[in-house]
């Protein structure tokens, strides 16, 4: 993609810089951001390799980024009163032998298919060019993508908890039952995929019937739920957490007694697959089970 004037691209700057300035004199009407954005395609001058990088090095900044407080809360005893297991605190050893399975599994796993996502991105006509769409198109976009991820990763995960594919695949995943930050791409090479599929196929399907995708709002989706994935492995409940607003949010309190149980709790983002399909998992769950059962056995005997 081009955006300096033909009379200009003869001499065009060839520091990254450079071209920043060059293309924002001939393409004033693009905010900051836009014009970034653009004079990194230029700069680069192969769009597979320019958003291959940009994919990558995007996923890294964030998964790590994000898990990094997490690390440091850990080692704080101030916050051992809002640890959900609270007599589990992630070990350094544990924090590092976690690390180098999570980098192998990006670099050799995920690597390769942000390496060949920009092909199948434009195949699929999804947009990567300026201007941007609004935010209230992006917002609802990554809405309707939140949704329908949770009902691909509530069906999928549950479909893990089957024995041999619990056994062969998923097991990896549950190595810590008090989960922590770093752990939420903890997991066999087969279960990224499977799962991770899921955060891309959403927008490709939605890009093939509506024709309406911007490469951007795939990066904002998919920051999203990396955030929400590594902040419900935090292992920490907070009066402020997510769910006490929004109460079908799911969080680390949903997710935490997945992993001290090993069963129910499937999904990712909401409660309404679990509450709907009766896989709720925990104390409360269980009381409630029961009494729905003895309710259903007191109208037998009359």
């Amino acid at each position: 993609m081009s955006f300096l004037s033909n009379s200009t691209l003869a001499a065009a700057p060839d520091t990254y810089l450079g071209i920043y300035n060059e293309l924002s004199k001939y393409n004033v009407h693009l905010n900051l951001f836009e014009r970034l954005w653009a004079s990194w395609y230029q700069y680069m001058q192969n769009d597979v390799l320019a958003t291959g990088i940009l994919s990558f090095v995007m996923h890294e900044v964030v998964y790590f980024g994000r898990s990094i407080p997490w690390i440091i809360i850990d080692r704080i005893p101030y916050f051992n009163k809002y640890k959900i297991q609270n007599q589990k605190i992630p070990t350094v050893a544990e924090q590092w032998q976690c690390t180098k399975l999570v980098l192998l599994s990006h670099f050799t796993v995920e690597l390769p298919q942000i390496w060949l996502f920009h092909p199948m991105a434009k195949y699929c006509g999804m947009d990567t060019g300026v201007p941007f769409p609004s935010w209230q198109t992006m917002a609802f976009q990554i809405a309707v993508f939140f949704v329908l991820e949770d009902a691909w990763h509530y069906w999928l995960h549950r479909a893990m908890h089957w024995g041999p594919l619990y056994k062969s695949v998923h097991k990896i995943h549950h190595q810590y039952s008090a989960p922590f930050g770093l752990a939420a791409e903890y997991a066999s090479p087969i279960e990224v995929m499977v799962l991770g599929f899921g955060t891309v196929i959403v927008p490709i399907v939605w890009v093939l019937c509506t024709g309406q995708l911007h490469v951007l709002t795939m990066y904002l989706w998919i920051v999203f739920r990396l955030f929400q994935a590594i902040d419900a492995h935090s292992g920490y409940e907070f009066p402020w957490s997510l769910h006490h607003f929004l109460p079908f949010w799911a969080g680390a309190e949903h997710h935490d007694v997945h992993h001290e149980r090993f069963i129910g709790n499937y999904a990712s983002s909401f409660r309404w697959w679990d509450y709907v399909m009766d896989t709720e998992s925990g104390p409360e769950a269980a009381k409630k089970r029961r009494e729905r059962k003895l309710a259903k056995e007191g109208k037998k005997v009359q």
